[in-house]
């Protein structure tokens, strides 16, 4: 019997054999019937009639879940549906939904299943189903078994249609205004329900009388945000009320509010604030006015402040009534105390003193309300001109009471017209000099000093009369100078350096050619002065020295000035070095190039910007084929070459540049064995080298300087036989031969920049196809104006102007070419033919030059000419 049940079961294992069956989850969902199974397994067999009978077979349906619930329009919803074996049950269960609440289907109606099956039937409710309970009734038959099971049906209700809408939103809920006070803001929003994107029109509702809204309607949309100002004027009454705010969407309407309470007005009070307890005027000068703002007053309260400003104390001072306080001032405004400092007696060193009291009224006692001014005061002492060793320069001293500066303007009348630059002293009772030059000789002068002291503070000295003296007889030149007929020049002075005939030394004229100012040469004849330039603090820098070639022809003779000397425009010496003073520092210095030996310094020197001195000299040295550097293509012999020394501040050498260490001897174009004839040092602001002018080389070199670093090596060669192609000009002819002078015409002094100089022709090379002198071909000798644009990368130098000067004005030797800031060039023609005499001019810088101004001078020869702004760095005449 056991294994019989364990059959009709289908479990496996009887419970005979002490395992209960498990439940099987897929086929067997609903727990009653399985229970029931059990509870049979363990009965006799004439028991298992009353569990369902001996052994026929049978079944019951199972419908899970119980109820279920659909939405008209809603989704399906399922059931399942099950057959258990009853007493092992085999067969076949045809099932079928019952009738149905109208509007409701079931899908499948009718089915097929078998024990350990299970079916699942769709139901669905329509839009039109009517909403209710009823109860689906299933119906199982197997041949003559029949069962029935059912599930509760639900159908529910249809939900609300789905609006879109909006909220309104009101920020702060509370606001709080005082009659006359400011106003306060509202921020309403309208928040977006249901997905809600139109525009809301919004409405400020009616307010309390004498309440304003600005603006009283608006449009927003959501996630905007409407600002509404609430003012209450004076007269709006004291009370609480709601603001309604509404908000209207075709038919949808919503409102916030906010709580309004206008408050009674704070009682009036009066306050005052001072912006200072204290001022100072600072430094003053005798019967001088300055005038200041001393404390500025707030009314820090809400009713009218009253006043009376009082000054006690030193009399010097005294309120600028027109421009204080009066003796109102209305709430949260604001007015300024003028005082006016006029000391008539010297103070100094102490303070003259006194009080300004505000005389507030009815204000809380404690209230600051006196202001303590001091100044100090003292006299402006008479200045002093004296007369100085130049003629046309005179010496202009004030001693100031306290830090400031002084210029002076001077004329040949009492309108002056010509003004020096400033000085100062940073101390009281400090002494402050400046040489006033630029007067004609011979002539009466008006000067007078105007004092800036630190605080701003001016005043004049009195008016000083001064003759200058005549210019030096060995001075004299002769000279004509002017515009040319609607030409204007550029402004300034004109420096020349007149350097053999008479005179020499150096001269400074006016653009007419009046002469202001004049340095002799200290030597003999055999003395020249050149390479002149002015240094930023005004002073004069030169070179003094024999001819470059002097040493070739033996011993300097003695006597002779052999130094470099710094000059002020007294003529006074400021500093200097001589050729046996530098010689002996450069036996003992320590410097790479440092052991030559210096016979004459000669032609330039350049100051740089750190306040060192390059200069120029050269020496002389035995060369033969076994010298170094070796002469092979020439006898054994003294050949002279040039050295350049940098010297610091203290004058002490601390670079050299000796030539014979750099460039080839066998190389010499010209004059051998005056072998480079050196005559220019330029300096390169952008890299720190230096541009290096070898007059016998026919060219400007590019020396590794590097601001004293540097190693020395030439860089580059510009000009016959160098590295540079020529654009637009002729090759060879229109390459610089024998020049002077040059010049950077462009901002930039490195990589692509322009280069001016004087091409004084001397040996000038034409190609083999031209003979030059002869009938249609150019004169062998004549002096050109170049400006090259030189690219130091594609190493080409392009002419940008070159004017080419008939062979009248052939400049042999010397001069210099320069760019003007009116963009104009510059140009002087010192050696012309064989006269004593130099021409020197003003011209456009294009194709066809126009001149623009010129000077002619016979007698001498400028070595160098050249346009300064005055006498004074910075300042333009």
């Amino acid at each position: 019997m056991p294994e019989q049940i364990a059959k009709m079961s289908n479990w496996g294992p009887s419970v005979a054999d002490g395992i209960y069956p498990q439940r099987d989850p897929l086929k067997h969902q609903f727990g009653m019937t399985t229970r029931l199974i059990f509870l049979c397994a363990g009965l006799s067999a004439a028991s298992l009639v009353g569990c369902g009978g001996g052994s026929k077979g049978d079944f019951t349906l199972e419908v899970a879940p119980a109820t279920i619930t659909v939405v008209p329009g809603g989704p399906a919803q399922t059931f399942t549906v099950g057959a258990s074996p009853v007493n092992g049950f085999k067969g076949s269960v045809a099932l079928t939904v019952g009738s149905l609440p109208t509007g409701v289907t079931a899908s499948p109606t009718s089915l097929t299943i078998t024990p350990g099956t299970l079916m699942q039937v769709s139901v669905t409710a329509s839009s039109t189903a009517v909403a209710g309970s009823a109860s689906i009734a299933l119906s199982g038959t197997s041949g003559t078994l029949t069962h029935s099971a059912s599930s509760s049906l639900t159908v529910a209700p249809l939900p609300p249609p789905v609006v879109a809408d909006f909220a309104l939103e009101v920020a702060p809920s509370t606001i709080t205004l005082v009659p006359g006070g400011a106003a306060q803001t509202l921020t309403v929003g309208a928040s977006p329900i249901n997905g809600f994107t139109g525009s809301v029109a919004l409405a400020v509702g009616s307010l309390p009388a004498g309440v304003t809204a600005t603006p009283t309607t608006s449009t927003i949309t959501p996630g905007m945000l409407m600002l509404v100002s609430v003012t209450a004027s004076s007269t709006a009454a004291v009370g609480t009320t709601n603001i309604a705010l509404n908000g209207t969407s075709g038919a949808l309407s919503h409102s916030g509010f906010s709580t309004l309470t206008v408050t009674p007005p704070p009682a009036p009070v009066t306050t005052a604030a001072l912006s200072t307890a204290s001022f100072s005027f600072g430094n003053n000068l005798v019967n001088n006015s300055l005038t200041q703002t001393v404390v500025l007053v707030t009314n820090t309260g809400s009713d009218t402040l009253m006043m009376s400003p009082t000054l006690s104390g030193d009399p010097s001072y005294s309120i600028v009534s027109s421009q204080s306080c009066g003796s109102q001032l209305a709430a949260a405004a604001s007015c300024d105390v003028v005082v006016k400092y006029t000391p008539t007696t010297p103070s100094a060193p102490k303070t003259q003193d006194a009080v300004l009291n505000m005389g507030f009224g009815d204000v809380p006692a404690g209230t600051p309300q006196t202001v303590a001014i001091t100044g100090i005061s003292a006299a402006l002492t008479a200045g002093q001109v004296t007369a100085t060793n130049n003629p046309q320069v005179a010496l202009y001293t004030m001693t100031l009471p306290f830090p400031g500066s002084m210029t002076v303007n001077f004329g040949t009348t009492t309108a002056y017209g010509f003004t020096t630059w400033s000085q100062s002293t940073d101390t009281a009772g400090g002494k402050v000099s400046i040489l006033v030059a630029g007067m004609k000789a011979v002539t009466a002068y008006h000067m007078q000093a105007v004092v800036t002291l630190s605080n701003g503070v001016t005043a004049s000295d009195a008016d000083h009369s001064v003759t200058t003296g005549a210019v030096p007889a060995n001075m004299v030149i002769s000279l004509t100078a002017g515009a040319m007929p609607g030409m204007t020049p550029q402004p300034g002075l004109e420096m020349l350096n007149p350097l053999s005939g008479t005179p020499t030394g150096v001269i400074v004229t006016d653009l007419s050619g009046n002469v202001l100012w004049t340095y002799a040469n200290p030597g003999s004849g055999a003395n020249f002065i050149d390479g002149v330039k002015m240094l930023p603090d005004g002073d004069l820098l030169m070179t003094i020295g024999a001819s470059s070639g002097a040493p070739l022809s033996g011993p300097i003779p003695d006597g002779t000035f052999l130094e470099m000397r710094e000059v002020d425009l007294a003529g006074n010496t400021v500093r200097e070095i001589s050729i046996a003073d530098l010689n002996a520092e450069l036996a003992t210095a320590t410097c790479a190039e440092c052991g030559v030996v210096i016979d004459t310094f000669h032609h330039d020197v350049e100051p740089l910007p750190n306040g060192h001195w390059l200069v120029l000299g050269n020496t002389i040295r035995q060369l033969s084929s076994t010298s170094k550097p070796p002469l092979t293509n020439a006898a054994p012999q003294s050949v002279l070459g040039d050295v350049i020394v940098d010297l610091d501040q203290n004058l002490q050498p601390v670079w050299v540049w000796n030539e014979f260490n750099h460039l080839d001897p066998n190389r010499h174009p010209l004059q051998f064995p005056d072998w480079t004839h050196t005559n220019a040092i330029v300096y390169s602001p952008d890299d720190g080298n230096i541009l290096v002018s070898m007059r016998h080389q026919n060219w400007v070199v590019k020396v590794d300087y590097a601001n004293g670093t540097g190693k020395g090596d030439i860089l580059w060669h510009l000009g016959e036989g160098g590295d540079f192609t020529l654009q637009g000009g002729t090759d060879p002819t229109d390459w610089e031969y024998a020049q002077h002078g040059p010049g950077f015409f462009s901002p930039n002094t490195s990589g692509v920049f322009s280069l001016g100089l004087m091409d004084n022709g001397d040996d000038r090379i034409f190609p083999s196809t031209v003979k030059c002198g002869s009938a249609g071909a150019p004169p062998c000798l004549y002096t050109t104006i170049p400006v090259f644009q030189i690219d130091e990368t594609a190493k080409t130098a392009n002419l940008t102007f070159h004017q080419i000067l008939p062979s009248t004005l052939y400049s042999f030797f010397g001069g210099n070419t320069d760019q003007l800031q009116n963009g104009n060039v510059e140009y002087d023609l010192c050696g012309l033919g064989t006269r004593h005499g130099s021409d020197v001019y003003e011209v456009t810088q294009e194709s066809t030059p126009q001149t623009v101004w010129s000077m002619h001078v016979t007698g001498t020869n400028l070595y160098r000419a050249f346009r300064i702004p005055s006498f004074y760095p910075g300042v333009q005449w």
